[in-house]
């Protein structure tokens, strides 16, 4: 699972990994050390690959009579994705690329449930393989909403938890999950990424309130 997301990063950061010809807007970025479920994210679509767009994380598929179960579909399974009718038609032709400097997962510890701050080792922005869907309001307003693809984890995710976020590590992974491609490809892309490219540590246990939001969240604990 992947529960909460952090954006903490700059324009010049995002150019750099993603391309200067990417449009982030002239409004300054909005920064959050604690994304929760039904909250906005970053993402680029599939469909204008060259803007930064904000959508709402907990995906409402196109068919939906209403949203209210968009906190249960924050996540897609990479296991058997192309046949469940919630993302059948998103992984075909609706991806999406979640940008984050990091994510936060849970360790069991007997009862209890430690936090974990998980962030590439090589200090770059995580790049999340999504789907994205586009829902239609009663009011006639559309709703846009996305959901972060799972797979099994690497290595150093299987110490804390069973699943793990699909990353796309390069950046010609990032421009062949949004283009065009057969689905089986599309399916071979939904696997752990190399040992090795993530580093984690243990923080405050005020991240399991959405309500805090700030730089103590990244504070690594012993």
């Amino acid at each position: 699972m992947c529960g909460r997301l952090s954006f903490v990063t700059t324009k010049e950061k995002i150019r750099e990994q993603f391309g200067e010809r990417l449009e982030l807007g002239d409004s300054p970025l909005q920064l959050s050390y604690n994304i929760a479920p039904t909250q906005q994210a970053y993402v680029i679509l599939n469909e204008n690959p060259e803007v930064l767009d904000r959508l709402s994380w907990g995906l409402v598929p196109h068919w939906s009579k209403d949203a209210k179960d968009a906190a249960k579909r924050i996540n897609a399974r990479s296991e058997g994705i192309a046949e469940k009718p919630s993302f059948r038609l998103p992984i075909r032709n609706r991806r999406c690329v979640v940008l984050a400097d990091s994510f936060y997962e849970w360790q069991r510890e007997g009862k209890q449930k430690l936090p974990f701050r998980i962030l590439p080792a090589n200090g770059h922005l995580l790049a999340l393989a999504g789907v994205w869907d586009s829902w239609k309001k009663p009011d006639g307003g559309l709703h846009r909403s996305f959901a972060v693809i799972t797979t099994t984890p690497n290595q150093e995710m299987a110490s804390v938890h069973d699943r793990m976020p699909v990353l796309l590590n390069t950046p010609q992974e990032v421009r062949r999950w949004l283009g065009e491609m057969p689905l089986e490809e599309t399916l071979d892309m939904l696997r752990p990424p190399e040992d090795d490219v993530l580093s984690l540590y243990h923080v405050s246990e005020k991240v399991n309130a959405a309500y805090n939001d700030g730089p103590e969240l990244h504070v690594q604990l012993p």
